[in-house]
């Protein structure tokens, strides 16, 4: 496995742990579909989270948010809505917002986390 490899799946790791400690439910990650993958979704209550969860070892390609142009953004609600169809079971969760964690530093178990609670 590469390190980005790695160093995305750790990042994802503590993206998921520490919205379980916000109260959050997570349901899924890394959940895929012909059109993509969700990092992760969680519930929040009613709220259905689909968060997308950028990790870098430090800023010199920019800032993680940087990459969640409108394209991306677009996507990621094609995906939300994917993933509420192909999970009927979840239907209690009346609405769906997407989140984005972004994680800074050389161990994601230890950079500097950020998070975007409304993301549009």
């Amino acid at each position: 496995m590469a390190a980005k490899d790695d160093l995305g799946r750790v990042g994802e790791q503590r993206a998921a742990a520490y919205l379980s400690g916000l109260g959050y439910e997570v349901l899924d990650r890394n959940w895929r579909c012909p059109a993509g993958e969700v990092d992760i979704v969680a519930a929040r209550g009613a709220l259905l989270c689909v968060v997308e969860v950028k990790t870098r070892t430090s800023l010199r390609f920019g800032h993680p948010f940087e990459a969640l142009d409108d394209k991306k953004v677009r996507r990621l609600w094609r995906l939300a809505h994917a993933w509420v169809e192909a999970h009927p079971e979840q239907a209690a969760h009346s609405r769906v917002r997407l989140e984005a964690i972004g994680i800074v530093g050389p161990d994601p178990r230890s950079g500097a986390l950020e998070h975007l609670v409304d993301l549009r």
